[in-house]
């Protein structure tokens, strides 16, 4: 883009903080692989999107999605729970990954909450403050003003203020920012692409990191939110927390790069190449399921009549690929011992695989369909 400027460091005594310009303005894009990885993208995005028509249960997909999402953004800041792990109920999670388990469960209540606020609130502060507040509340952060903007000064990297990699703007300036990416969200005075729109809104929100706690996360889970209120998806398929994490020093380069140099055009390739790449892997993921699901379901014909209390299991399956005696029977209406006869058939039919190794409480996991999120 012509004459971008990121914004000013200002002496603030003993650090300098980074006060960046404001988006809400006309941009012209100059660039031609930008424009060609934009086409891109555009069609990667249509592609993925179609399945949210032909995959008439996409929604059991799709909290596989926000599980494997939530696992992996959550690890950019630090927590080690794994998909498998944040499948389990609390009572399962080993002691010492409670809370690491704890702030993986907030981020998908928190994603769920914010998909369903957005039938009622647009892209907003207020939507943005709703959704941090659910990520925060009950969890390591709950000090940290869960659904507010923060009042007082925080920094990024290094272990105080005197030596952080990088300083925000002053509390005082956040309002009026982020009513700035409001109003650039909504605006119809200033036509911009809506991938790229998105692309500034979250390198601008990542730089005005208007909470004390969790940034990251509602950050990258904006993309995802502005992209279904736009109707861009009419689901919420698409997650780029694996790309960043798994290129996690180059996000955080090219972020920065943006601040020391004023290149956003780099920014915009990266955060289009992981568009591009996530929507490809996405699509792979929904032709392994429709796959799995027929392999499955011609599999358990063998069962004869208790084929279709077998389904239902199945079903709570790809809704979530952990299950135990007690919910397959709550599930089925069948008594217990008939309920222990059908999982041993699943498990003779490579179905089901018992993950515990113990005698009481055992659990039952789907790994074939589950190994399709890894």
């Amino acid at each position: 883009m012509k004459n971008f400027k990121a914004g000013l460091y200002i002496n603030q005594g003993t650090y300098k903080s980074f006060q960046p310009e404001k988006i809400n303005k006309q941009w012209t894009l100059d660039n031609m692989e930008l424009v060609s990885l934009l086409s891109q993208a555009d069609r990667q995005l249509g592609r993925l999107d179609m399945y949210s028509e032909y995959i008439p249960n996409i929604d059991l997909f799709i909290s596989m999605h926000i599980a494997k999402e939530a696992t992996k953004s959550s690890k950019i800041e630090g927590t080690k729970t794994n998909i498998e792990d944040a499948l389990l109920d609390k009572d399962d999670v080993n002691e010492e990954k409670r809370n690491d388990w704890e702030d993986v469960q907030n981020y998908i209540s928190a994603l769920n909450s914010a998909i369903e606020n957005l039938k009622k609130l647009p892209f907003s502060s207020r939507l943005i403050k709703e959704t941090h507040k659910t990520l925060l509340t009950g969890v390591r952060g709950k000090h940290k003003l869960p659904g507010e903007f923060r009042s007082s000064q925080n920094w990024i990297g290094g272990a105080s203020i005197s030596d952080a990699t990088f300083i925000p703007p002053t509390f005082d300036s956040v309002n009026d920012y982020m009513s700035d990416i409001e109003k650039f969200a909504h605006s119809e005075e200033f036509y911009f692409p809506d991938l790229l729109k998105i692309a500034l809104i979250h390198y601008q929100f990542e730089t005005i990191h208007p909470f004390l706690d969790g940034n990251g996360r509602v950050g990258r889970l904006m993309i995802t939110l502005y992209l279904v209120e736009k109707g861009i998806l009419k689901k919420p398929t698409l997650y780029l927390s694996d790309f960043f994490e798994r290129n996690r020093t180059l996000y955080y380069d090219n972020l920065m790069r943006v601040r020391e140099k004023n290149d956003i055009t780099q920014w915009f390739k990266f955060f289009l190449v992981g568009v591009v790449e996530t929507a490809k892997n996405s699509i792979e993921t929904f032709d392994g399921v429709l796959k799995l699901q027929k392999e499955v379901e011609n599999k358990i014909q063998v069962l004869g009549s208790r084929s279709n209390n077998a389904m239902l299991i199945i079903n709570q399956l790809f809704n979530k690929p952990i299950i135990d005696a007690q919910l397959a029977n709550q599930i089925t209406k069948l008594s217990l011992p008939s309920v222990y006869k059908l999982i041993k058939e699943l498990e003779e039919l490579k179905i089901l695989e018992e993950i515990t190794g113990g005698k009481r409480g055992k659990l039952f996991m789907f790994k074939e369909y589950l190994e399709l999120f890894k």
